[in-house]
């Protein structure tokens, strides 16, 4: 049986189950809301090209090295899509990545929610070595947040790979490891339980 298996996770805030086609009207529904695709730097889906990458997806999913999932807010909307990706099961190592969610549950507990439901089930069911984060060198949104959520810098790849707008991505790397897994649920849990109140 394949170390990474599908899953529904869920908590007060958001839900993750295993992404399926019958998502895509409302997962096109959801990359509409702020289009996000239009972001040069980003990986979003536009919304004539959902049902490709959700097949594309799929198709990692089946050869082992995705898990993918569709996001759900608290009221059951589709919000948008979080992945495990680049599976090693023979170091149990993950990245949480390919993530992108609909403006109106940007800044909300949504990801909070989604981050501390993969980390949980990485550190806790997978016993993961790591959780390995990437993004890009000018997503200074994203950087900050992985930075607020406690995982440290490794490094930056430099030239990694090639942007939708046709230039060279830099990706800086970031990752959590088990020593440091009780004090980032910590504080997540902090942020989703003691500071929205």
């Amino acid at each position: 049986m394949p170390w990474l298996q599908p899953v529904t996770l869920e908590g007060p805030h958001a839900r993750l189950e295993p992404l399926s086609q019958d998502h895509r009207e409302a997962l096109v529904d959801a990359v509409k809301d702020g289009e996000i695709w239009k972001i040069w730097y980003t990986f979003v889906p536009a919304p004539e090209k959902m049902a490709a990458e959700i097949e594309r997806r799929l198709s990692l999913q089946a050869a082992g090295t995705m898990l993918p999932f569709t996001v759900r807010d608290a009221e059951g909307r589709i919000a948008g899509m979080t992945t495990y990706m680049n599976v090693d099961s023979a170091s149990c190592r993950v990245e949480i990545g390919s993530t992108w969610y609909a403006k109106r549950v940007q800044r909300t507990a949504v990801n909070t929610q989604c981050k501390l439901l993969l980390l949980t089930h990485a550190f806790e069911k997978l016993n993961c070595i790591a959780v390995e984060f990437r993004t890009h060198v000018f997503n200074h949104v994203s950087r900050r947040g992985l930075e607020r959520l406690g995982a440290r810098q490794d490094g930056t790849l430099r030239n990694r790979q090639m942007s939708p707008n046709v230039t060279l991505r830099d990706t800086v790397v970031y990752s959590i490891l088990p020593g440091e897994w009780p004090k980032v649920k910590a504080h997540l849990s902090y942020e989703l339980n003691e500071k929205r109140r």
